[in-house]
């Protein structure tokens, strides 16, 4: 199949190549759309309970949590006249604000409690749009407005904004701010370090054109996917990050390849078809263990994270089909003007033998050392995943200094309670059996963290009861407090929902996917490198090492997140003693992908040197020698990609950044260029090893 696509797009590779380009620039003309579309939410699974009871508070009862919160605080009392006049004088500004729908404040609902702070010094005003549930353009653009217009003084009284309408506006405009900074970074070092790696002007060129491609094609792909669900805002970090860095994979493996041929005296046809037989070949396959991992994402139940597996499958099915479609297309006219613009000559061609093969036969000379020693290593970066601690995304992903931030502490430290995102205890039909929920909610009242129950409220002949903690709500202590409640005898048909719940159900909906998302991503990659290989040995050995290199990572995650070591490196953050569960099983899956990706790079030229008829060791040697530099590079490049998100001010982002930058260098170093070839000697010619009977269903080199 491959040999035969070679020869086609050699015959028609100027017009190959201009379909491709028009296609993608119509593509990314069409997905700039997307970015108005796309959502800072998806955290819910809605097949929860607490979804159930949204839709009866929400449809039903027709009550919404508010979208901006406001702290009025003073130096007195909230009491005092003059402070209760300037509260009224407040709310009534806020009333005129369009798209706001009603307000409640501390002043307006009559001296209620439960929106006055502990020192009676500062209370809250509500405020409500008319806006749906999963609006969340709307949300942020009316916190927005808000924040603009009342946080920092009124009156001569401190105004503090926040809420989900004021948060979702601050991710994501810092979101869209870091991402462009990030992008005007890594797109000019990486051209740079491309120079380096490449040695000549249009060479460094190759992997830009993949990786850019490649963004606007899933720019417009993320635009289709808006018209029948969700996608998360932060997937377009993914979009970007993937793009280049898999661009730079794929095109340093097609491009070696071609000079090699050239090298080796090939005409530029003959070049290019070899190309894709091989290298467009392990490209294929190696973007779709990429591609199985990142759909692993896709069994979740949280939109969230579905968006992540989108955006995952579109950017590497187009850096796939740009590196075996297009690029070839690209080299073919080119010819031998890739090597134009020398900038380091020692870089243009490949050499047989050097470094990386002199590398992998003295690793072989002491196999057992060697994976000792790699284990020791690996083993003291995973140590501290033992105090790994999970939560999800809320304002202290912000940097301690913005604004929303602030807002939310002050509220978590100078209120008894949670108003604005109460437990809601929703009974259908409730009516006629008060004296059983009044029962059931003494019980909760007992339950620690629980300040206060509300009254029971009638709709119908439904009850809905309010309950406040003091826990905040998306946090490993409000999980405690959900579960205690749920374990508590209820009336039957009773609901437990709101933002706590809300959380809770989240995060045991991803403990209950998880086993099903990591048997796919085993036994696809597993089949996919069987195939790929022929051995039934190598796939469980790859599927081994990615998984110690993967703890590793998140130990170091652990370490600098959890325990706040290495700002100096990463930047500044709030220490939460939590990490955002779906950015870590994101980090995990393309930390998974990216390895298997050079796990076949470098078994590919294993293999065929092997099938050449060398022995083990030297097949290994050259397979190194021939691979390594690329996978090496491929690396650092794709590291410095990622680094740049750690100029983030977003926590998650960071992380991200630093999980795939810490995890692809790993790989390249530790695992590719020492474990493997000491465990291919390990094991000698067993690494080829299968049933007859299997041997059929691999491929044929």
């Amino acid at each position: 199949m491959f040999e035969k696509l070679g020869k086609f797009i050699v015959k028609r590779s100027k017009i190959v190549l201009l379909v491709f380009v028009l296609a993608t620039l119509a593509a990314g003309a069409v997905g700039s759309q997307a970015f108005g579309r796309l959502d800072s939410g998806g955290y819910s699974d809605k097949n929860s309970e607490s979804s159930k009871a949204a839709d009866y508070v929400i449809n039903k009862f027709q009550v919404q949590e508010p979208i901006v919160t406001l702290v009025l605080d003073s130096t007195t009392s909230v009491d005092d006249p003059a402070v209760a006049a300037k509260g009224v004088a407040l709310e009534k500004q806020v009333q005129a604000v369009a798209g706001v729908a009603k307000t409640y404040s501390y002043w307006s609902t009559g001296g209620a409690p439960t929106m006055k702070s502990i020192d009676g010094k500062a209370a809250f005003i509500l405020i409500y749009g008319n806006l749906k549930s999963d609006d969340f353009d709307g949300l942020g653009k009316l916190g927005a407005a808000i924040q603009e217009k009342f946080d920092g003084t009124f009156q001569g009284l401190d105004v503090y904004a926040s809420g989900p309408g004021v948060v979702t506006h601050a991710i994501n405009h810092r979101i869209e701010k870091d991402l462009a900074l990030a992008e005007a970074i890594a797109i000019p070092l990486t051209f740079i370090l491309l120079l380096f790696v490449f040695g000549a002007l249009v060479a460094s060129a190759m992997p830009l054109f993949v990786g850019v491609t490649a963004i606007l094609g899933s720019f417009f792909l993320i635009y289709l996917f808006t018209h029948f669900t969700s996608v998360s805002i932060f997937a377009l970090n993914l979009i970007t990050g993937l793009g280049l860095g898999l661009g730079i994979d794929y095109a340093l493996l097609m491009v070696n390849r071609f000079r090699e041929e050239l090298h080796h005296g090939k005409s530029v046809g003959e070049s290019v078809e070899i190309t894709v037989a091989t290298a467009g070949k392990t490209v294929f396959y190696s973007g779709l263990t990429v591609f199985v991992t990142m759909a692993s994402l896709l069994f979740f139940p949280l939109n969230f994270l579905k968006s992540f597996g989108l955006a995952g499958v579109a950017v590497i099915s187009l850096a796939v089909s740009g590196a075996i479609f297009a690029l070839p297309a690209l080299l073919a006219t080119l010819g031998h003007k890739v090597d134009k613009g020398v900038i380091r000559r020692s870089a243009i061609t490949p050499k047989e033998d050097g470094r990386w093969a002199r590398t992998a036969r003295n690793v072989m000379q002491r196999p057992i050392p060697v994976v000792i020693a790699c284990l020791v290593v690996l083993g003291i970066l995973a140590t501290p995943v033992v105090n790994i601690a999970f939560a999800q995304v809320d304002a202290r992903v912000l940097p301690a200094s913005d604004r929303a931030a602030v807002s939310t502490q002050v509220i978590d430290t100078r209120f008894d309670g949670l108003i604005g995102s109460p437990i809601e205890v929703v009974v259908p039909n409730g009516v006629g059996r008060e004296s059983e929920i009044n029962t059931f909610l003494e019980e909760v009242k007992k339950v620690k963290g629980i300040v206060r129950i509300g009254a029971l409220e009638t709709y119908g002949k439904d009850i809905r009861v309010q309950v406040i903690s003091s826990k905040g709500s998306r946090t490993t202590a409000s999980e405690v407090v959900i579960h205690d409640i749920r374990n508590l005898t209820m009336p039957s048909g009773t609901l437990i929902g709101g933002s706590a719940a809300d959380f809770t159900d989240s995060q045991d909906g991803i403990a209950k996917t998880l086993p099903l998302s990591l048997g796919w991503i085993a036994l696809t990659v597993l089949i996919l490198i069987f195939i790929f290989t022929g051995s039934i040995i190598l796939p469980i050995k790859a599927v081994l090492l990615n998984a110690m290199s993967l703890i590793a990572t998140l130990g170091a995650i652990t370490w600098i997140f959890i325990d706040g070591h290495l700002k100096w490196l990463v930047g500044d953050f709030t220490v939460t003693g939590t990490l955002d569960t779906g950015s870590v099983i994101l980090v995990a899956v393309v930390v998974f992908g990216l390895s298997m990706d050079y796990e076949l790079f470098l078994l590919s030229r294993i293999r065929e040197e092997h099938l050449s008829g060398k022995s083990n060791v030297e097949s290994v040697a050259v397979g190194l020698q021939r691979s390594a530099r690329i996978i090496t590079a491929a690396a650092m490049l794709l590291a410095v990609v990622f680094a740049t998100f750690m100029t983030s001010g977003v926590t998650s982002i960071k992380m991200l950044g630093f999980g795939v930058s810490l995890a692809v260098i790993l790989d390249a170093t530790l695992v590719r260029a020492l474990l493997v070839p000491a465990l291919m000697r390990l094991f000698g010619e067993r690494n080829w090893w299968a049933p007859k009977w299997m041997q059929r269903f691999t491929l044929k080199h």
